[in-house]
């Protein structure tokens, strides 16, 4: 199982510290090895996420993921993606925007490769920082048989009751960020704005086109039986088995990209403060790193974890949201990335722990350690 799934993995690890050798020699292949571990620190709790998103998916779009979806999170955004708000930020063409990042200027020097993302960040942050709210505050809000942290989340899915609360609360926390942290309030207010309506029209569409498939697929099963019941052996809807396919899997295959691309902000623009080269930063975050959070996301899915594991999704959304708060304060005060990854760390780690001791007290087979969770909201993220 190990070396079915990460197999890949350790290839590329194996030629990415070599070509980071020859590149840049000891120091470049330590900065790689940096980088890598800042990755899968930030990311785990997006693997956690991801996991419970693709046991949805078909075989065919869980493979689509990991091949046009690794090329999109190493090429994309942890390459292409500094290059392009570089391109737009400082208006330079993309020939002029790769010729600044090849001079690997220092993150401090006006002017720099480096400088000029920085000077993005703020943007950027909002963007991630709403489009990560929605996801945490859709999970929060949500009415769920299992509860983690009882005391708060019970409390937070009654008041999610109220409709459309989780918009009114991500709304007022970006004004709030936009007005007393910014030092330019409406391109901070645009950017969270986009983040939001990412997050909604993603969310919506595949929630539309995956009940859309889900209902064809309860018809056929009728249609297949001799006409007295559905051969799902549920009267009322689809077997539980049922993959998302079609539209519905290309809107969470899309999800699942912008929700990498939401993690990915803080890691790429915190790589600037260990190493200014683009080469190092791609081989290091990308090959590395976003290999290896492919490969765990996987290895959570086949071997079940988020059933056995029952609070390790609750744990990662409370990282998300965690994430989100550190994403919009970065706006204006800067947080060390070794924060951000921590953070994250303790609540998986938390989760973790909770997950066993429930395990102990009603067994691996037990009613509620079967991970199933009930949801009165329809995102992504929701069994």
């Amino acid at each position: 199982m190990i070396l079915r799934t990460f197999g890949w993995s350790f290839v590329v690890t194996a030629l990415a510290l070599v070509t980071a050798l020859f590149y840049g020699g000891p120091e470049a292949l330590f900065l790689c090895l940096i980088l890598a571990v800042l990755e899968v620190s930030l990311s785990f709790d997006n693997a956690v996420v991801n996991a419970k998103v693709l046991e949805r998916m078909s075989e065919a779009w869980q493979k689509i993921f990991l091949t046009v979806g690794v090329l999109i999170a190493v090429f994309g955004m942890r390459l292409v993606f500094p290059l392009l708000v570089v391109s737009v930020t400082a208006g330079l063409g993309p020939i002029e925007a790769v010729r600044l990042a090849m001079e690997k200027g220092d993150v401090h020097e006006p002017g720099s490769y480096g400088y000029i993302l920085a000077e993005a960040h703020p943007q950027i942050a909002a963007f991630g920082g709403l489009f990560l709210l929605m996801l945490f505050l859709d999970f929060v809000l949500s009415d769920r048989e299992i509860t983690w942290l009882s005391w708060i989340e019970r409390p937070l899915a009654r008041a999610g009751k109220l409709a459309n609360l989780s918009v009114v609360i991500a709304a007022i926390a970006l004004v709030l960020a936009s007005e007393l942290l910014a030092e330019d309030p409406h391109i901070v207010l645009l950017s969270g704005v986009l983040g939001m309506i990412t997050y909604l029209a993603v969310n919506g569409l595949g929630s539309l086109f995956e009940d859309s498939d889900m209902l064809d697929d309860d018809v056929s099963d009728e249609d297949a039986g001799d006409g007295s019941a559905p051969l799902t052996g549920r009267p009322n809807g689809p077997t539980t088995l049922a993959k998302a396919t079609g539209k519905a899997g290309f809107f969470l295959f899309l999800y699942l990209e912008v929700l990498d691309a939401s993690f990915s902000f803080d890691g790429v623009i915190g790589a600037f403060a260990i190493t200014a080269d683009p080469i190092i930063i791609a081989l290091g975050l990308g090959f590395i790193g976003a290999m290896f959070v492919r490969s765990i996301t996987i290895f959570l899915v086949r071997k079940g974890t988020l059933a056995e594991y029952v609070y390790l999704e609750h744990g990662a959304h409370w990282a998300i949201g965690a994430l989100a708060t550190i994403l919009l304060l970065s706006i204006k005060w800067h947080i060390n990335e070794v924060v951000t990854g921590l953070i994250g760390v303790v609540f998986i780690g938390a989760a973790f722990w909770s997950s066993l001791r429930h395990r102990r007290r009603h067994g691996v087979d037990g009613p509620e350690s079967t991970g199933t969770i009930t949801s009165s909201t329809d995102h992504p993220t929701a069994v």
